[in-house]
């Protein structure tokens, strides 16, 4: 099935991206702040948002679950089963990437999602026009030259940076399933399963890499439910909720402003100074997001103009 093309914004789409951008951003200085391993922080907010979303889920949702599993909307369940294998992949490949690789190089090799995203496009037999790619090349770029990234040479460094790649492709893995799962599905039971799968996969990752899951100071812990209320539940399912307005290429592209936003939250909280020519790879990166949003723009224009009777 092609993915459908994606409606015109309600009033509601640009507020949303825009809160989701905002919650992003705080993931970066709070996976930093807590003193927790990077893989039980990744469980936790997504078991804690699984736990906030199921309640909700199964009373409000119960007959739309139950059409996922064993319903006429299996296929959709499908889509969200795999996203939160995807998701999973994800947090699994680039979070253990930042402690192989630098923290800068592992955040612009996972700034690629928006590449992959792309060639996902073209799979599904969608053609992206010239200044979508334009844009996608100057955000990516402008995403390298603000983290300052240096690829290793070492064994270490370089399977972290192969790590760091593989979580771009599998975030936009995640993205695109997403995007199919949501033309029928909601967004509570889209998120209530996808996070589900995704808690579920990284517990047996953490359980069998014998991962610590508790101990931790009160200051993680606190980090940890700030995760999951910011990035997780207000970050992550606001792009959900976009997805069936937004494609997932201008998603990926979006979510590249995470890196300016968590900049200036490490710059005031974490006293993380950006460097000099810092500012110029996030000027390149916001300029190639407005690229892609004009194109965007442009593409939904035309076709409905298209579609408009003689």
């Amino acid at each position: 099935m092609r993915p459908r093309q994606s409606a015109p914004s309600s009033p509601t789409t640009i507020p949303a991206l825009a809160v989701a951008v905002l919650a992003i951003s705080g993931s970066g200085p709070m996976i930093a702040y807590a003193a927790a391993p990077a893989l039980a922080i990744a469980f936790w907010r997504n078991a804690m948002a699984t736990g906030a979303l199921a309640p909700v889920a199964l009373l409000r949702r119960r007959g739309e679950l139950v059409a996922l599993v064993a319903g006429p909307a299996r296929r959709e369940g499908l889509f969200c089963l795999l996203a939160g294998v995807a998701l999973a992949g994800h947090f699994a490949t680039w979070v253990p990437s930042t402690k192989l690789t630098t923290v800068a190089a592992a955040t612009a090799l996972g700034a690629t999602q928006p590449v992959w995203q792309g060639l996902i496009a073209i799979g599904q037999g969608r053609r992206l026009p010239r200044l979508t790619w334009w844009g996608i090349g100057v955000a990516v770029a402008g995403a390298m030259v603000a983290t300052g990234a240096d690829v290793g040479v070492s064994g270490r460094a370089v399977f972290g940076d192969v790590l760091a790649i593989t979580g771009g492709l599998a975030a936009a893995v995640y993205t695109a399933l997403g995007e199919r799962a949501r033309v029928t599905t909601s967004t509570t039971a889209y998120t209530a399963v996808c996070y589900a799968v995704c808690a579920l996969l990284l517990l047996a990752i953490c359980l069998i890499w014998r991962v610590p899951l508790a101990g931790f100071p009160a200051t993680a812990w606190l980090a940890l439910v700030a995760l999951t209320l910011g990035p997780q539940l207000l970050g992550h399912s606001l792009f959900s909720f976009a997805l069936r307005r937004v494609s997932a290429t201008t998603i990926s592209v979006l979510i590249l402003l995470e890196v300016p936003g968590a900049t200036v939250i490490a710059w005031l909280w974490l006293g993380q100074a950006p460097r000099g020519a810092a500012w110029l790879g996030l000027a390149m990166l916001v300029a190639g997001v407005a690229i892609v949003v004009l194109a965007a723009d442009r593409s939904l224009t035309r076709d409905l103009g298209a579609n408009v009777p003689p």
